[in-house]
């Protein structure tokens, strides 16, 4: 059988809860006459019930409430055969206030259970200190005192230790959850705004092949084999989506872009930067040209685009325009992808239309 934080507890709270009755118990069965049967009889249920259904619920989680009526009763049943019981019987009951300190400290707020320690200590020390011998009276009465609050905190801290534990437990499960959710949406918008791009360039080139395929064989043939490369590179990409691995550039998704768009028709200019930057930098810009060049050719009429990069006060700047939106894009899928991408290194992003009909892609990083 595994020994679990729970078990481990249980074990330790009733060797602590029935360790400390033993004496009482044969002392009072065997010494106490009518009087310590009475006190048993009614005593010991009085005591152990409460502090049981207190320590299962401590280990369950409850959070700790106000006085409660399990408490008094455990109360009542731990100071009440103090007050009852002859004088020669009253020393054999003495360990049980020890026990009651940890169902206070489980059950009360911290304030209310924390003012309950100095009566507590007072109570027992006085108790102990009138029952004792002269010559044992001090020792006897500091050791008791000792006792309970070493007792009840060791039964408060293992109870703790166990909800601990648990809500450990469950947070590393909730972590490994978050981390598979995380992972499912990284090759979800990795595959969106990889293959996305990919499979327009393999439409577009295998749009032209088909008609060029019989007024110029040749010119199909070679668009027909870049389609081939270009099905080669999503084949790539998609495995290095599932190794978790994707290096991109910005200088080379830009020559990539401007390929694209010259086969669909669109005339592309571009003015970039020198830019030494780091390469989340540079692959969040390279996703940035990808998913803005992937909805020139879906979503618009273009026939110019432009991309241009500039550098101002430790901010990178990147911008596509192009000069016919058919549609905004500027909540969709890619874009949404592109913008936990920006978010993520403190930059921001915006799309709009132009004034001109056209449309505007913004990415702003820090360097």
């Amino acid at each position: 059988m595994r020994i679990t934080p729970q078990r481990l507890a249980v074990g330790v709270i009733a060797v602590i809860s029935v360790g400390f009755m033993i004496f009482p118990v044969f002392a009072l069965a065997r010494y106490g006459g009518p009087p310590g049967i009475a006190v048993l009889a009614v005593g010991l249920p009085g005591f152990f019930v409460p502090h049981f259904l207190n320590v299962r619920a401590a280990l369950r989680g409850a959070e700790p409430g106000g006085p409660s009526v399990l408490l008094a009763v455990q109360a009542l049943a731990t100071y009440l055969p103090l007050v009852i019981l002859p004088d020669d019987l009253k020393g054999w009951w003495a360990g049980v206030p020890t026990i009651l300190l940890g169902s206070v400290l489980l059950r009360l707020r911290p304030p209310l259970a924390l003012g309950c320690l100095v009566p507590m200590a007072v109570a027992d020390f006085a108790f102990i200190w009138s029952a004792s011998s002269a010559e044992y009276r001090l020792g006897g009465a500091f050791y008791h005192v000792i006792t309970l609050f070493v007792t009840g905190f060791v039964i408060y801290g293992v109870a703790r230790l166990v909800v601990v534990s648990r809500e450990l437990a469950q947070a590393r499960t909730e972590l490994a959850e978050a981390a598979v959710l995380r992972e499912r949406l990284r090759i979800s918008r990795d595959l969106h705004d990889g293959l996305g791009s990919n499979l327009t360039a393999i439409a577009l080139k295998g749009d032209l092949a088909r008609r060029l395929v019989e007024g110029d064989p040749g010119a199909a043939k070679t668009e027909l084999s870049e389609l081939i490369e270009v099905a080669r590179d999503a084949a790539q990409e998609v495995r290095q989506v599932a190794r978790g691995y994707r290096e991109m550039s910005l200088a080379e998704e830009v020559h990539r872009a401007v390929a694209l768009l010259e086969a669909s028709g669109v005339s592309c200019q571009t003015n970039l930067a020198d830019l030494t930057v780091p390469r989340p930098v540079d692959e969040a810009l390279a996703w940035a040209v990808r998913e803005g060049i992937t909805n020139v050719v879906r979503h618009s009429q273009a026939t110019t685009c432009s991309i241009s990069t500039s550098v101002r006060e430790g901010t990178v700047r990147l911008e596509l325009v192009n000069d016919r939106a058919r549609r905004s894009a500027a909540d969709g899928n890619g874009l949404t992808g592109l913008r936990e991408r920006t978010v993520g290194l403190g930059g921001t992003i915006s799309a709009e239309r132009t004034d001109g009909g056209g449309f505007r892609l913004a990415v702003e990083v820090p360097a």
